[in-house]
């Protein structure tokens, strides 16, 4: 049952508003890894936070909007351009083969998957129910598919990829697999893989998929 606020929520105007709803988000983060979307608690995610039970609810009117929000936060991080954050400065597109174009984006979104594993896995598992968590999900999903799709004409019109191949449906599936991929291996623990292999064996399906 979810804890309601007595009051309506209010947009913070001041900069030590903006700082402490900022701080209630990334406390509901660490509370939400550690125990999960079901169990964490207001009243935790306050504590955590270093703030008043009924300071919460000045930023957020519930458990499931600061969900919503802390979710849309990491969908942002997933999909954020490459920068020396990653380890790797970006480039032109044009500076790179196809395969190495391909490498590349699987090791960052591994990467960045990994890095927030846990709060990953929640997100997930609040995407089978919350409508609007599965929305972003969904907005992550299409915004690789269609970076893929926009490669993959690129790559038909150059005489580089199977030109009989449906670009959209091409660019669905192959983001579907390494997606769920994704899940399997760094959220469920199917299998203990090594990076570096995971990273050399899918862009090795995606380019014999695409018949690179």
């Amino acid at each position: 049952m979810t804890e309601e606020a007595t009051t309506a929520p209010q947009v913070p105007r001041s900069r030590k508003g903006v700082a402490t709803r900022a701080r209630l988000v990334e406390a509901a983060r660490v509370v939400f890894e550690r125990d999960g979307f079901l169990a964490a608690r207001v009243s935790d995610i306050a504590t955590e936070a270093g703030l008043s039970h009924g300071s919460y609810y000045h930023y957020f009117d519930s458990k499931e909007q600061l969900f919503r929000e802390v979710a849309d936060l990491q969908e942002q991080r997933l999909t954020a351009p490459p920068d020396r954050a990653d380890g790797v400065a970006p480039r032109p597109a044009d500076a790179t083969t196809p395969v190495e174009r391909i490498r590349a984006a699987n090791r960052r979104y591994f990467e960045r998957y990994r890095d927030a594993a846990a709060i990953m896995g929640v997100i997930e598992q609040v995407s089978r129910y919350d409508d609007q968590v599965n929305a972003a999900r969904m907005a992550t999903q299409r915004h690789f598919a269609e970076r893929s799709e926009r490669a993959i004409r690129e790559w038909q019109a150059a005489g580089l990829v199977d030109a009989d191949l449906d670009p959209v449906i091409a660019a669905d599936a192959l983001g579907a697999m390494t997606a769920r991929f994704a899940e399997l291996w760094l959220v469920q623990g199917y299998r203990d893989y090594d990076f570096d292999a995971v990273v050399d064996q899918v862009t090795r399906l995606w380019a014999n998929a695409l018949g690179l």
